[in-house]
């Protein structure tokens, strides 16, 4: 059976692994779509820090991950049809937008599975990112011994 997931996996964490590790308990081959920067740009209001070429190159050294596969639209029917996804894997925050919908109605017209996952409250890529801006700075704080 091929579980195919999608996501943006900026700033790679135990959350993303969970996920990847849940959808490998699916399945015999696990595909991971990554969002391009393009794609996140149309959706979130900060691009990855993680350029994607460096996301793609960290999601492939994982051994749960077998197929990955960058996306440059916003639409996830045509790499359910190239893949012959059995599984796809999605997450609480899936909502209702046409792109959601469309993959869907596709899967459930083919007779395929839809997995709804929780996501590992231990972390997230926007909480990583808020603590790496609450750090205080290295440079401020030199500043402020030597001034005093």
């Amino acid at each position: 059976m091929v579980v195919y997931t999608v996501g943006t996996f900026d700033m790679l964490h135990v959350g993303h692994l969970a996920l990847l590790e849940r959808c490998r308990s699916l399945g015999a081959v696990v595909a991971v779509g990554v969002a391009s920067d393009s794609v996140v740009k149309s959706y979130k209001f900060n691009v990855p820090v993680i350029p994607l070429e460096q996301r793609v190159e960290m999601l492939k050294a994982l051994r749960c991950v077998d197929i990955v596969r960058p996306y440059h639209e916003l639409e996830y029917v045509s790499a359910c049809i190239d893949l012959d996804v059995d599984i796809f894997v999605i997450g609480e925050d899936w909502g209702d937008k046409p792109h959601n919908i469309d993959v869907e109605f596709y899967l459930k017209k083919e007779g395929k599975k839809i997995v709804q996952v929780d996501y590992n409250s231990r972390t997230s890529s926007t909480r990583i990112k808020q603590d790496v801006k609450a750090q205080p700075h290295r440079s401020t704080h030199l500043e402020q011994l030597i001034v005093h």
